[in-house]
């Protein structure tokens, strides 16, 4: 369990984060040290979850030192909050609950010594808000270094319904039926869907968009990348994660690649309308598909560089923040990045291994240490 190099600014306290749901893995701020444990996966296995208990102890022995509290996720059910939970307790310190986006964010501050406010564009699959609901399509501001508790989100996404909930992640053709009911396109669901993926499962999704049911709404920015996907009947069941989300990339890439002048105005975070036109192009098309692609992927970056230049703007903020899962995404990072750049902001982004899930326990330690700095009686290390 080796050290990854140093922290340009030494954190206030020491700290233990519990990392992620996905792709957990474990981090302990420690002055300027950055301690990680092994990536232990998905809390969904038994095995990663074990894993994960060994590396917290591990960390705790590290430590040069008492650790001050644990930092976690937001989300009371996953089993890194509930460890966290166990663990303050054994050690008689504060559990710290840190929200997915704001630690997204704050780990680049932490990684990048960013020491001035930023606007952050944190963009994933799903992490829960602090109003109970699934986001993962957010325009934040967060202070920068010591300070970097305090954050507020002024923008998100126009949130999608999620027929079946979390099947809806696995089953894109699900969310896309979502915005054809929305778009008062009910009809067009059985005819466009059944022949792939069944009359049953259909008719199923339909009747529970129709009644409200079992229907979860996320701003997601995922998720609507597989709605796009979907929309071009280029994904309608996903064999592993983000493999809808890769077509429409590859896709939208080949075509610019040849079309390097084009160019999609949008000043909106709601893009209905652009995935709604996505219906009416042919799957048997390549070039229609490709123009497709292309456009919700420039509709995609313009809307959100119009937002957060915005926001730069009216807060007096010259810096921005990428994060979360999508900036894996290279095409988008790269839209985007040129559009705040020609703004006049800075940009700033971790490398793509470390945009998503894996790095959160950085931003989740370095939240709560500043968040001690706040509290009677917790000393320095």
């Amino acid at each position: 369990m080796p050290d990854y190099g140093c922290l340009p600014v030494a954190a206030p306290r020491r700290v233990l984060a519990c990392g992620a749901y996905l792709k957990n893995r474990a981090c302990l701020v420690d002055g300027i040290r950055l301690c990680w444990s092994v990536l232990h996966g998905d809390l969904g296995e038994t095995d990663s979850c074990l894993a994960l208990e060994q590396s917290v102890d591990a960390l705790i022995r590290r430590a040069d030192g008492e650790v001050h509290a644990i930092a976690h996720d937001l989300h009371p059910d996953f089993f890194s909050t509930r460890l966290a939970l166990a663990v303050a307790d054994r050690l008689g310190i504060p559990a710290v609950a840190v929200q997915h986006h704001h630690a997204h964010i704050a780990a680049v501050i932490a990684a990048r010594g960013i020491s001035q406010p930023v606007i952050g564009i944190a963009l994933d699959g799903v992490g829960l808000g602090v109003d109970g609901q699934a986001w993962g399509g957010e325009i934040l501001r967060v202070d920068g270094g010591l300070c970097a508790q305090h954050w507020q989100r002024l923008a998100a996404l126009h949130p999608l319904q999620l027929p079946g909930g979390d099947s809806a992640a696995r089953e894109p053709w699900r969310i896309a039926a979502g915005l054809l009911h929305d778009a008062g396109r009910s009809a067009d669901i059985m005819p466009r869907f059944a022949p792939h993926v069944g009359q049953e499962a259909t008719r199923i999704v339909r009747q529970m968009l129709e009644r409200g049911v079992n229907c979860p709404s996320t701003s997601s920015a995922g998720r609507w990348f597989d709605a796009a996907a979907a929309a071009l009947g280029l994904s309608l069941r996903q064999h592993f994660e983000a493999e809808a989300a890769m077509a429409l990339e590859q896709c939208a890439s080949d075509w610019l690649r040849r079309n390097p002048r084009f160019d999609q105005p949008w000043c909106s975070l709601d893009l209905r309308s652009v995935v709604n036109d996505l219906f009416d192009i042919s799957a048997s098309d390549p070039p229609a598909v490709g123009h497709g692609a292309a456009t919700f992927h420039l509709a995609l970056a313009n809307g959100l560089a119009h937002t957060a230049i915005n926001a730069a703007h009216e807060t007096g903020v010259g810096d921005i923040v990428f994060a979360g899962g999508c900036f894996m995404n290279t095409l988008l990072c790269e839209l985007l990045q040129r559009r705040i750049c020609s703004a006049g902001l800075r940009v700033h982004v971790l490398p793509a291994a470390d945009c998503g899930d894996s790095a959160i326990g950085l931003g989740q330690a370095w939240v709560a240490a500043c968040t001690l700095t706040q509290v009677p009686g917790v000393e320095n290390h």
